[in-house]
């Protein structure tokens, strides 16, 4: 039997871990152990966690499932001092699971009711799909529809479906991160290649890339959790109108596009060891990558002197194939301050 694991971080999370816990304990297949590790919360949070999760608690919850286990393990990694940050506390909640596929869980969400169900289904139904994402209705901070879903939020398009269904996610993912870690699980096999997470990535982005190579992922269309909208997000995703894109374009450059290049050649370090399994067509994506990203990097802070190199860049076919946005990333690269 296939076992499942929840690796759940929380930080200063007592507004909503409560009704999380009790959507995860109330799934129609209960997961076998839950992991919640704890960033050095000064709130209430771990005492509302031993109040969800006491024997009574988690009984009179499993009692509706229609596939509860006979006993679910908890554990909770606390900490008495915070700092940790995402990555590294999802890494530590990660590697103390022991199930077959984790299932990854943010503290102020709510599972569907057969999250855990649709999930396994997928990875039953293929078995060489390592990591599984899906969508979400996103909800404001007192859990209500704000009307739209993750996928259009992100603006999943039907060629970014089609390249993840098609051994194509590789090259999709290496332009932008399309798999959102409050929805995600994935095989223990790739957490154990996947680790240690390196700073650069979040966590979720590094497993997605790691599971393309040399394969494919599989996506639900449906909201597997109400995504929760609210101040205190620490990674958070808000409909992008019009004026918010314009605004983007004319933002100051910063430190994205030297973010990008760190990235990229960490990814490249880590894709060129012979363990990874990376195809030379993938290698040489990278390094596709790397360059375009390097020449953004290096472009001077006048905006005119750009010209010359963005449009010669523009015709190597290196924005569609590489850039997050496309060809928009050539508007992006000529307008936006330095």
């Amino acid at each position: 039997m296939v076992t499942v694991s929840t690796a759940l971080c929380t930080y200063n999370g007592a507004a909503y871990i409560g009704e999380q816990l009790d959507s995860i304990l109330s799934q129609t297949r209960v997961p076998d152990e839950i992991v919640i590790a704890d960033d050095g919360s000064t709130d209430d949070t771990l005492e509302i966690v031993r109040r969800h999760t006491s024997p009574a608690a988690v009984a009179a919850a499993t009692a509706i499932s229609t596939a509860a286990t006979s006993s679910v393990s908890i554990r909770v990694l606390a900490s008495k001092k915070a700092g940790r940050g995402v990555t590294a506390n999802f890494e530590r909640a990660i590697a103390a699971t022991t199930g077959d596929i984790v299932l990854l869980s943010d503290q102020d969400d709510r599972w569907m009711p057969d999250r855990v169900t649709r999930t396994l289904d997928v990875f039953a139904r293929e078995p060489l799909v390592q990591f599984v994402f899906g969508d979400a209705r996103m909800v404001d901070s007192s859990g209500s529809d704000l009307g739209y879903t993750l996928f259009e939020a992100l603006e999943f398009s039907t060629e970014e479906r089609r390249m993840l269904h098609a051994d194509e996610a590789f090259a999709s993912l290496l332009r932008r991160n399309l798999a959102t870690g409050a929805t995600a699980a994935f095989r223990r096999e790739l957490a154990e290649r996947s680790m240690p997470f390196p700073g650069e990535w979040v966590h979720d982005e590094w497993l997605a890339i790691m599971a393309s190579v040399g394969g494919r992922l599989g996506v639900i269309d449906a909201p597997l959790i109400d995504y929760r909208q609210h101040g205190a997000n620490q990674i958070g995703m808000q409909r992008r109108g019009l004026r918010h894109k314009i605004d983007r374009v004319l933002q100051s450059r910063g430190e994205r596009n030297r973010d990008l290049v760190r990235r990229t050649r960490v990814l490249l370090e880590r894709l060129e060891d012979a363990d990874s399994g990376a195809t030379p067509a993938e290698i040489e994506q990278v390094q596709g990558k790397l360059r375009i990203e390097s020449v953004r990097a290096n472009l001077p802070k006048n905006r005119l002197l750009r010209l010359p190199t963005v449009l010669r860049e523009a015709k190597t076919g290196d924005y569609e194939r590489y850039t997050s946005q496309g060809r928009a990333e050539v508007l992006r690269d000529l307008l936006q301050p330095a």
